[in-house]
């Protein structure tokens, strides 16, 4: 079974967007990778549609984040419903915008995939063979249903993708230091309950060992917690619900093409 390797998103200096990409991704297989970042207390940045900020400000800063990465005339986004529903996205023009759409994939250049996450990973895949890719938000629900196995099948079935030839990269995401929970999430993952009836639990670890038994051939994971690296990153549970949202992307522009 393929080990997982540890890599730290880097921020993008000088950036007019504050945000964070996977090293080596763009340099190595052409495609755009990474997160957006909670930005600074005199600019704060959240791309989160269902808080209460005004509505010009909530689309002036997505409208900067699409500035910021040219070569993609579309930009793909689900409303999130903690599922395990994948779309396969060809291509198109605008803003589209999905009811209950967990995660998205596609082999078309100039297609931006997004999800928003606020503690919960971000999946990317990535397949360097055919240039097909896959974007996920995995919360305990999401990673409890399978939702890495719903996107690594909908990449072999629409683009021909062998696990093998995948690459995979866990993202920020809450540690399993700062996310305890209850006996109902370690039923879910068929885990056994602490004793005491809750206790710490690190998704992004049962993430990597599904992705093993897989056959998913490069694995790595972020060493940012969106809980205790809280100056960079929002988080939904050490905020008590407050926090805004960040965006996690994946895509190939067409100027690579």
């Amino acid at each position: 079974m393929p080990a997982s390797e540890t890599l730290r998103e880097a921020p993008l200096p000088g950036a007019a967007v504050p945000r964070m990409e996977i090293p080596g991704w763009r340099a190595r297989y052409g495609v755009v990778a990474g997160i957006t970042t909670r930005g600074t207390h005199h600019a704060p940045f959240d791309l989160g549609l269902s808080s209460d900020r005004p509505v010009g400000q909530v689309l002036g800063q997505w409208a900067a984040f699409r500035a910021a990465e040219p070569g993609f005339p579309l930009v793909v986004l689900g409303r999130q419903v903690h599922g395990t529903e994948t779309s396969w996205h060809e291509g198109g023009q605008g803003w589209l915008q999905l009811d209950g759409i967990d995660g998205h994939a596609t082999a078309a250049p100039g297609v931006l995939l997004t999800v928003t996450v606020a503690d919960c990973t971000p999946v990317y895949l990535f397949d360097p063979v055919l240039g097909a890719m896959a974007l996920l938000h995995a919360g305990w629900r999401g990673a409890s249903s399978q939702i890495l196995e719903r996107g690594v099948r909908l990449l072999a079935g629409r683009a021909g993708s062998q696990p093998s030839d995948l690459v995979m990269h866990c993202g920020v995401g809450i540690c399993g230091s700062c996310y305890e929970v209850g006996s109902e999430v370690f039923e879910a993952f068929g885990l056994a309950v602490p004793a005491a009836g809750k206790g710490p639990l690190d998704v992004r670890q049962l993430l990597v060992q599904h992705a093993r038994e897989l056959g998913i051939g490069h694995i790595s994971v972020s060493s940012w917690c969106s809980g205790h690296d809280g100056s960079l990153f929002h988080s939904h549970r050490r905020s008590k619900g407050l926090d805004g949202r960040m965006i996690a992307y994946l895509g190939m522009p067409l100027a690579t093409r």
